[in-house]
């Protein structure tokens, strides 16, 4: 089970810091503190996305099944032209 706040959830909030400290609301406490959160939900949503790229699967085709076959997906691979 995963701890933390899902995505989406933590990129909502992340939107309200930044709306908030932008603003200068509250003390120079309260906007560290809300810094230091922004922060770890930051780290969280990078957790979040490192894990999805790791799942992803390229699609490469169809066994006789019907089943769809693939290969994992490598966001740096050496398929680019130099």
């Amino acid at each position: 089970m995963e701890s933390g706040p899902k995505f989406e959830e933590a990129l909502e909030r992340i939107g309200v810091i930044v709306a908030s400290l932008e603003r200068g609301d509250g003390d120079l406490g309260r906007s560290l503190g809300e810094y230091e959160e922004g922060i770890r939900l930051l780290a969280r949503c990078k957790t979040i996305l490192d894990g999805a790229e790791r799942s992803v699967t390229l699609l490469t085709g169809v066994d006789d099944e019907g089943n769809p076959e693939g290969t994992p997906f490598e966001p740096h691979s050496s398929t680019e032209t130099k």
